[in-house]
């Protein structure tokens, strides 16, 4: 006997669950399969346990500096085990969080394996999900739309494939039941930034293999300039147009060796873990796209602006789809389709209203445009720089190294970008982004008053320096 839903979710991930809830308020019957845990990748795997581990690391730099601070602090030292505690009691406290979200939306929740079926018994137009459970028993439901959120996987390089012991990803390093003495970084985006920042402040020897000319290469380039400037005086080694060779890996219990090419030269890196970070594969195999009109373009499910796939009732959002693999992303994605379902006709999401950030020492955040970019789409641009060097409160707070950067029109005084890197600017992101969603100007940036004394002074400052009026510099 079938059980027919208005939706039915493939993946209880960020995107997933948070449709589900939207889905719910709209009146809609709603259920989500997932064969792991609700919260998927970020708050298991991703986003949540890496950033309590950084700010445990982030705690352990400020003790061990503590002199810096009028204080004296004796005996300090590292409980690993005590930091993976803290981190999974924060995962299991929000995994309850989102059980009872589900609850209290009365979201059905099936724990399996589901796959799309074609047109069957079950259904004259394809999109019945057969699911399977751990125990062998299968199950049939029936919805009138489907939405595919089943998250992505951390990529692998043909060659290094991972054993958990000495090549790792970030789902194993997250699992880690003590450090490593040293480790080599596969990839030198977002991910390898922030676990090479982390493991360096917890007295890790760390070097990163990126194979652009620079570190974070879809950040403005001044940003990646100074992130890397920062890392070297932290001793963080870093190899950029570098590439590993696969084949020349050598794995011993406890160590490796492994060859690189950089600039025409053979470079020999060795360590404890080889940890490779180069990017995320969407979770699509076995879900059966076979059995529907949709399209795969270059491994991510192909949508239209309302996330729609071939199969008009059959939608797709975040890392399947590939685009800003980001968990915020995923839940406005899932948002605007389930409202698409409901006949609401939300807007499209424009993407460079979108903050990005990297929650390394110092922070990285950034929406919009870099500067490269807009001269690249043809724009005359001006640009307003403020170092945080000269804002008080950094002065105060004891991390004053960074700037904020402003890519502005010059033409029509429009704001393309903000990119900041520095203490907390993970969390003043938002205001670039608030400005860039309402079309703020510099002039309205810098004639909102901020408060003395606060990080968020130098926007203010930065947006003045656009046309070098800036008051502190």
């Amino acid at each position: 006997m079938s059980n027919e839903y208005d939706v039915v979710i493939l993946g209880g991930g960020t995107g997933g669950y948070v449709a589900a809830i939207r889905a719910s308020q709209l009146g809609m019957k709603v259920a989500i399969v997932e064969k792991d845990k609700l919260g998927g990748t970020c708050l298991h795997r991703g986003c949540i346990p890496s950033k309590a581990l950084l700010r445990s690391a982030e705690v352990y730099h400020t003790l061990k500096n503590s002199e810096e601070y009028g204080i004296t602090a004796v005996d300090i030292g590292i409980n690993f085990t005590r930091m993976q505690e803290r981190k999974q009691k924060i995962v299991d406290q929000l995994h309850k969080g989102v059980q009872h979200l589900m609850k209290s939306g009365k979201i059905d929740i099936y724990e399996g394996t589901g796959r799309i079926m074609g047109p069957s018994i079950f259904s004259p137009q394809a999109g019945a999900i057969n699911i399977e459970y751990p125990n062998g028993d299968s199950e049939i439901v029936v919805p009138k739309f489907v939405l595919i959120a089943t998250g992505s996987r951390p990529r692998l390089l043909p060659g290094l494939e991972v054993d958990g012991t000495v090549v790792i990803t970030s789902d194993e390093a997250l699992q880690l039941a003590q450090l490593p003495s040293s480790v080599v970084i596969v990839g030198g985006g977002v991910i390898g930034i922030e676990w090479a920042s982390l493991l360096a402040d917890l007295g890790v020897k760390v070097e990163v293999v990126e194979f652009a000319d620079r570190i974070l290469p879809l950040e403005d380039e001044e940003v990646s300039k100074e992130m890397a400037r920062l890392l070297k005086k932290r001793k963080i080694t870093l190899h950029t147009s570098a590439q590993v060779l696969p084949e020349t890996l050598q794995r011993g219990e406890r160590s490796f060796t492994i060859k690189a090419m950089q600039n025409g030269k053979e470079i020999m890196l060795s360590g404890e873990k080889l940890f490779v970070s180069v990017g995320r594969q969407a979770n699509i195999e076995d879900i059966g796209l076979n059995n529907v009109e949709a399209e795969i373009d270059r491994g991510v499910i192909k949508v239209n602006p309302m996330y729609q796939t071939g199969e008009s009732h059959i939608y797709a959002i975040g890392d399947v789809i590939g685009g800003l693999q980001l968990a915020h992303v995923a839940s406005h994605e899932g948002i605007t389709a389930i409202e698409h379902m409901a006949g609401r006709q939300p807007e499209p999401i424009n993407y460079t209203m979108v903050a990005k950030c990297t929650y390394s020492r110092p922070e990285v955040a950034n929406v919009g445009l870099t500067e490269a970019e807009a001269k690249e789409k043809g724009y005359k641009v001006k640009v307003g720089k403020f170092n945080f060097r000269a804002i008080g409160k950094a002065l105060v707070f004891g991390e004053h190294d960074g700037f904020v950067k402003l890519v502005v029109d010059e033409e029509t005084d429009d704001l393309l970008g903000v990119h900041m890197i520095g203490p907390h600017v993970t969390d003043l992101i938002s205001e670039g982004a608030l400005a860039r969603v309402l079309d703020a100007t510099p002039w309205e940036l810098a004639h909102t008053i901020h408060p003395h004394p606060t990080l968020s002074e130098i926007i203010g400052e930065a947006a003045l320096a656009v046309d070098g009026k800036a008051i502190h510099s």
